[in-house]
């Protein structure tokens, strides 16, 4: 293993009574890919600020290699300079580093930096950071506010760089792709698994399976030691002591184990009277700001109980598109007809529901008083808190103190306590950790309602999503079947030209270096592969439709086990070949496309 270029050791952190880190050692090896994974309100945006200098340990040390660069983005990254070319070269980028490393992030390096987006500004600190090439890059929550395809950027970047990186997100399918080591921060400590994310959630389920082992053995101990002492009274004095002394070590330890173990999210969500059966219909709708088309003739039915994600880069018009849906805001043609009885709940990405100065009791009982009705019935608002893990002493508490994490559940919190049988969510999972994303999507999954999600996290939209709507930015809409692989999988090329479209047209750059000649068109043997594959798939998915018709026969396998097996054999074989399949072919056409295009 090689030397550390920046570590922690032994380091210990008190934040007021409450004891954050006790004895944190976590080391970043040259060219490092690692994710810095924990609980919100763990420490980990701490943890980076230690390792950048920011904050002073009680206890410990951290080591730095003499002359380190550090690049560090923050959650809310401060943007400053005249135009984002020269906050992107201010950290001693060459200015034509700099040009370039926005650029690469669509952005333009003559735009001012004043009424930036959030999406924006993410894009200019990433931008500044790796033009810096420093040996160690710090990332905290670097995919928040960003497209789809603007990660898609990220993780190529991250690839390429020369840097360590330390990564805090909660972004699954990010961290998947990008890292290769994590530390786990928990219980004040953090553990290290010297593999990719994608190991992670298994390594710690066995880690907290041991513990809970551990828990039980010491609540077995404490139920014999009490016993004694209740029995052994007329035994000797100095043995009774240490049988009495052992008790109370043993509660104890049963205390702080309790004091570490972090209250558990209870968030539920009532349905309403159930809507009609349509929800949602929209035939051939048009809307454009100025000369920017965002919906050219997109028509669409939701029904109700459907789950629907809306995905595309920043400013292609996906709340707009949401917005005109649910009849907030008319299309410039087409028409929109919402069905009835809707109850419509809805969390913005904007949080702009939420206003600096207001408590968390302004918030949740904005009436006044000490009472919301949440589902349906009265609750204390400080229990109901409670129940989204927030503390008594936090009720008063403006909410500018909040971090990003609790201003999500927040709105959460309000959102969820009406009765709805729509639920809209714009972009949810910011700032969450992923076990509070693992608790919304079971509860999403459960809804009995209708689900509108706006959402950039691929793994998120995945697991819940029943259709997916993408905008390009420039009027093209498509909806497909299923998440966002399945997107990508019947609509190759969609986003091809959306980083052109999108962006505005950059200024004075330096030109970009000339690529390596490319061939004028795919070659003789991947044009017959392409060909091939085009007869394949169809003969494939024959295959499967004709096991899954044979398995659906009931008294299949009491009637004959042996061809049972040979079924499911057959239909688990057809599955993974038709999906390898279909990764091969969506690869020929992206590149056959590309050439395409490069020949005008």
């Amino acid at each position: 293993m090689a030397a550390p270029l920046l570590a922690l050791r032994g380091v210990r952190l008190a934040d007021g009574p409450r004891q954050m880190f006790d004895g944190v050692d976590l080391a970043l090896e040259p060219r490092a890919r690692a994710a810095l994974v924990g609980r919100n309100g763990a420490g980990k945006s701490t943890i980076l600020r230690m390792l950048a200098g920011l904050v002073q340990p009680d206890d410990g040390d951290r080591f730095v290699t003499p002359g380190l660069r550090l690049g560090f983005v923050l959650q809310e990254p401060p943007i400053e300079g005249a135009t984002l070319g020269d906050y992107a070269s201010a950290g001693g980028a060459a200015r034509h580093e700099a040009d370039a490393a926005l650029m690469a992030f669509d952005l333009d390096p003559g735009k001012a930096t004043a009424g930036l987006s959030g999406g924006e500004i993410r894009r200019a600190a990433l931008a500044r950071a790796f033009a810096e090439q420093p040996d160690v890059l710090l990332l905290d929550e670097p995919t928040n506010h960003l497209d789809i395809l603007a990660i898609a950027t990220l993780e190529a970047r991250i690839a390429a760089c020369r840097s360590a990186v330390l990564i805090v997100s909660h972004d699954r399918a990010f961290l998947e792709r990008v890292t290769q080591q994590c530390f786990w921060l928990e219980d004040r400590k953090v553990r290290r698994l010297d593999a990719g994310f994608g190991k992670f959630e298994d390594w710690a389920a066995k880690i907290q399976a041991q513990e809970a082992e551990e828990a039980r053995r010491l609540d077995k101990a404490i139920e014999r030691e009490a016993y004694w002492m209740a029995r052994g009274v007329t035994a000797r004095r100095a043995r009774n002591e240490g049988r009495r002394r052992k008790l109370i070590a043993l509660r104890q330890e049963k205390a702080e184990r309790l004091r570490l173990t972090r209250g558990e999210l209870s968030m539920s969500v009532k349905v309403a009277e159930p809507s009609g059966r349509r929800v949602v219909e929209a035939d051939k709708l048009f809307k454009a700001y100025g000369d920017r088309t965002l919906l050219k003739g997109f028509s669409t039915r939701i029904m109700a109980g459907e789950r629907v994600a809306v995905v595309g880069p920043n400013g292609a018009g996906k709340t707009t598109l949401v917005k005109v849906l649910l009849g907030e805001e008319a299309p410039d043609a087409g028409s929109v007809k919402l069905g009835v009885n809707l109850q419509i709940a809805y969390v913005d990405q904007a949080r702009a529901d939420l206003k600096p100065g207001m408590t968390l009791v302004e918030a949740l009982a904005p009436m006044g008083g000490d009472q919301i009705m949440a589902q349906g019935r009265p609750k204390h608002v400080a229990a109901y808190a409670r129940e989204f893990l927030f503390r008594d002493d936090q009720m008063r508490q403006p909410v500018s103190s909040l971090s990003g994490g609790e201003r999500n559940r927040l709105l959460l919190a309000r959102a969820l306590a009406m009765p709805s049988n729509v639920l809209v969510l714009d972009e949810p999972t910011n700032d969450l950790d992923m076990e509070t994303l693992d608790l919304l999507e079971d509860i999403l999954a459960d809804y009995e309602g209708t689900l509108i999600l706006v959402s950039h996290d691929r793994d998120f939209i995945d697991r819940l999503a029943t259709s997916t709507i993408a905008l390009d930015g420039h009027g093209r809409v498509v909806e497909t079947p299923g998440g966002w692989g399945d997107f990508l999988t019947q609509n190759p090329g969609f986003f091809a030209a959306v980083g052109a479209a999108v962006a505005p047209a950059p200024k004075k750059a330096p030109p970009p270096p000339r690529p390596a000649a490319e061939p004028a068109k795919l070659s003789f043997k991947d044009q017959h592969r392409l060909k091939t594959l085009d007869d394949l798939m169809p003969k494939l998915a024959k295959s499967i439709a004709a096991a899954e018709a044979a398995l659906a026969d009931p008294g299949l396998y009491a009637r004959d086990p042996a061809a049972f097996e040979r079924q499911s054999a057959a239909l688990a074989k057809a599955q993974a070949e038709l999906a390898a399949a279909e990764d091969e072919w969506l690869a020929l056409e992206e590149r056959r496309e590309a050439l395409e295009k490069a020949r005008g």
